[in-house]
């Protein structure tokens, strides 16, 4: 395995970088906690100059409008991106529109490619994508009780969703329904675009998350289907195929989602250590004397680069041997570095005391809104599992 970077892909990790600290760091603050809509005027400029430097999308193929990396060269891309919480979202590869453009790219008809997907791509459009229920497991998602029926041209859907990140102003939801309960259990559900303006297709609330209940983009909401009907061909793939398709989109999705994880620890040991050095706790010590705060740093650094290389080398594996040869690697990885992540802003929260309780920080911030990386796209324990049972074969 070489994980050498090509000289033409480090300039594009640099300029990236330069991106980020110099046009989204300094604003992020303001951006995230005001309304999304008061200032998505002000990201669409930003948005624009990311493709002018030939930098947007960079996870969708050249062919149809994006930079066309490889999942490796996405996944860097994507650590450098996680510095700041407005990075993907100003590139054009944010979730949950990355998976969504995925799936349509690979499975979606032309008339849905030209009519969903295009704009999607463009940054013309937003969209969400609603699998996870109120009153079911969202570990197993064969019990998912959203239905959709067919009535002669028209899919009949009714069900309750949340967790629907960015439903708040998208233009459409791509959601998982049960359109077989006689199947076998991974043939009951299918995929169906709904756009969001279809008579019974409510979005009931924006759920507060930790504290915080954020609009746009910067939400998650709770939906709900009242014999709400779209035509027939608004299924994506074949009925039926709607896990084998989620697999799709979750499974490269948990690479970038990772490596995205390891830029916020990344910010977060950088913001450590300048806290560190510049605080003093007597007229002799900083912070940075301390040998507990030396032991975080130092631990910090070792488990960020230990989680780094386990995610490097699954993302080798994936593209040179197939995601099923790695599907136990990508259940470690996830469950690893969302725990590697937890620690690491839990440290660095814990060394700047009062302050990193407060938002004049980013890392309280990166604390509410990353303690469901250990809990979305399954759970540690479940992700455990599937690497326990693989190593007891």
């Amino acid at each position: 395995m070489d994980f050498s970077t090509p000289k033409h892909i480090q300039l594009q990790l640099d300029l990236t970088d330069e991106f980020v600290k110099q046009q989204l760091i300094p604003i992020e603050q303001r951006i995230i906690h005001s309304d999304f809509f008061k200032v998505e005027a002000e990201l669409k400029a930003l948005r624009e100059k990311v493709k002018s430097m030939k930098l947007w999308a960079p996870h969708i193929p050249a062919s149809i409008g994006g930079s066309g990396e490889s999942l490796m060269q996405l996944a860097l891309l994507s650590e450098v991106l996680g510095q700041s919480p407005l990075g993907h979202y100003a590139f054009g590869c944010q979730a949950p529109d990355a998976g969504n453009i995925e799936l349509l790219h690979h499975f979606g008809s032309d008339q849905q490619k030209q009519q969903w997907m295009k704009p999607l791509i463009d940054g013309d459009i937003r969209s969400c994508f609603g699998m996870t229920e109120p009153d079911t497991a969202g570990s197993n998602p064969t019990l998912l009780e959203t239905s959709a029926a067919l009535d002669g041209e028209e899919w009949v859907i009714n069900g309750r969703k949340w967790f629907t990140s960015s439903a708040d102003g998208a233009q459409f939801c791509i959601v998982m329904a049960v359109t077989d309960l006689d199947a076998a259990k991974h043939q009951r559900a299918s995929m169906i675009i709904v756009p969001t303006d279809t008579k019974g297709f409510e979005l009931v609330r924006n759920l507060p998350v930790m504290g915080e209940t954020g609009s746009g983009y910067f939400s998650h909401a709770e939906v709900v289907f009242k014999d709400c009907r779209v035509p027939k061909e608004n299924l994506i793939g074949e009925q039926g195929a709607g896990f084998a398709l989620a697999q799709t989109r979750l499974g490269p999705g948990r690479i970038h989602h990772c490596m995205r994880w390891l830029g916020i620890c990344r910010r977060a040991l950088n913001e450590m250590i300048t806290y560190a050095k510049q605080r003093s706790v007597s007229s002799s010590f900083c912070l940075s004397d301390m040998q507990t705060i030396q032991h975080w740093i130092a631990d910090s650094a070792a488990e960020i680069e230990a989680a780094r290389t386990l995610v490097l080398q699954t993302a080798w594996q994936i593209e040179n041997v197939g995601f099923k040869s790695a599907k136990a690697q990508v259940s470690m990885i996830k469950y690893f570095t969302a725990g590697i992540l937890h620690k690491v802003l839990d440290r660095a929260l814990q060394s700047m005391g009062g302050i990193g309780m407060t938002d004049d920080k980013i890392i309280a911030y990166f604390y509410r809104h990353e303690r469901a990386a250990r809990i979305y796209d399954g759970p540690d324990e479940v992700h455990k599992g599937v690497v326990a049972r693989e190593l007891l074969r």
